[in-house]
């Protein structure tokens, strides 16, 4: 089927225009909202009808369309909201086995290259998007008023809560990123925490918050895969990191959870997870953004966590949440483009911009969202009734 005949069967909310090389338009569906796609070239029109998940993308990083003037979240919004259900059919068929260790076999030396590939661009890149605590994961919008800075303070209060922290405890943070949540957790309720990054960049700033704190007595940061460290701790908290474990090795790493993790302790996972059940890892992002990345159907966290001794006790959903993270660090990268720009290049601002919107609609219409699951050892150590998460 051709892309035309494509947009002719899938486009009925809104309006897409097509402006071709030619000079002509071409329109699909009718009505608000619009958005347009400019084409440089007839040649990437039959790319895109070959391969849209992979060359949508590549054809914007190669600069043979641009968006009209309504932009790129305008054009990644209508297609993919119109194009749902058709993506949809196509990303849950899951991989063999082979095909899996392929592209997510992540083993401890293959874990560090793919961190380092993403997180070790420069900090400045970063401080450019995030919020001045530099979380680089989901925020938690309690109000649609709140900023990027508050939403991602929320987020950490309820983190503390699904802790049941209490003050001298040992928490182990897989993933510490940039820092802030370990330095939150200290700083806020009394712990002492040590996180775990596969990247040199993340760590040289984790490193240098904690001393600007005063937290050093409290926190440390060691570039240190999960598989390599020993410990027992009362709390552990992994934000954001799940994604970059693959699924075969999603229930040694509940083994090592429950290794590291004393009798009366509780673990929680923060992790982008799909609804429509096992899949793939979009081609593009996977070459571009994140190698080794795969977000969890629910079913296969379950799996996973079912032949160890830890029980889950509470799982939450977080939907729209990170469709609002995404929107704003879209919006802070575009405010602060040409920077970026003329200290990288026009290829990697437009790979950029492109990550960010399109992962906005992958949360915003198709199956993305947040998994938060808790889990423990055994009964009572959570409170029994979900109360104790909203109390102030």
């Amino acid at each position: 089927m051709t892309l035309f005949a494509l947009l002719e069967q899938h486009v009925t909310h809104g309006t897409l225009n097509l402006a071709m090389p030619d000079g002509s338009i071409r329109r699909f569906g009718a009505g608000q909202p619009e958005a347009t796609i400019r084409f440089r070239d007839p040649g990437t029109i039959r790319r895109i009808a070959y391969d849209p998940g992979f060359e949508f993308g590549q054809t914007y990083m190669e600069e043979a369309w641009n968006p009209g003037d309504e932009g790129l979240r305008a054009v990644l919004d209508m297609t993919m909201g119109n194009f749902a259900g058709f993506f949809s059919n196509r990303t849950r068929k899951p991989l063999g086995f082979l095909r899996k260790l392929l592209q997510q076999g992540n083993r401890v030396r293959r874990a560090y290259r793919n961190v380092s590939h993403h997180y070790d661009i420069d900090e400045w890149l970063f401080r450019r998007f995030l919020d001045k605590g530099m979380f680089y994961s989901c925020a938690y919008f309690e109000r649609p008023d709140m900023t990027l800075e508050q939403a991602q303070e929320a987020k950490c209060r309820l983190l503390a809560r699904k802790l049941c922290l209490e003050p001298g405890m040992r928490v182990l943070d897989i993933g510490s990123g940039w820092g802030g949540l370990a330095l939150h957790l200290a700083r806020e309720h009394g712990v002492s925490v040590d996180g775990l990054t596969l990247s040199r960049e993340q760590l040289r700033v984790a490193r240098a918050e904690c001393v600007r704190n005063g937290l050093e007595d409290q926190v440390t940061f060691q570039l240190r895969d999960y598989r390599e460290h020993h410990g027992q701790y009362d709390r552990i908290v992994s934000v954001g990191m799940f994604e970059h474990v693959g699924q075969p090795y999603y229930t040694s790493f509940f083994q090592k959870l429950d290794d590291l993790l004393n009798g009366d302790g509780v673990a929680l996972l923060h992790t982008i997870g799909r609804t429509n059940g096992p899949g793939i890892t979009n081609a593009w992002l996977r070459r571009y953004i994140f190698p080794g990345g795969y977000t969890p159907a629910l079913s296969e966290l379950s799996a996973a966590l079912e032949p160890t001794p830890l029980m889950i006790t509470d799982i939450e959903v977080w939907r729209l949440h990170y469709a609002e993270t995404l929107a704003e660090w879209f919006r802070r990268f575009q405010a602060t483009r040409t920077e970026v720009a003329d200290r990288f290049d026009e290829r990697f601002c437009r790979m950029w911009e492109f990550y960010l919107a399109s992962c906005e609609g992958t949360f915003r219409h198709w199956d993305q969202v947040v998994f938060q699951v808790q889990a423990a050892k055994r009964h009572g150590v959570v409170p029994i009734t979900r109360d104790y998460l909203y109390r102030p």
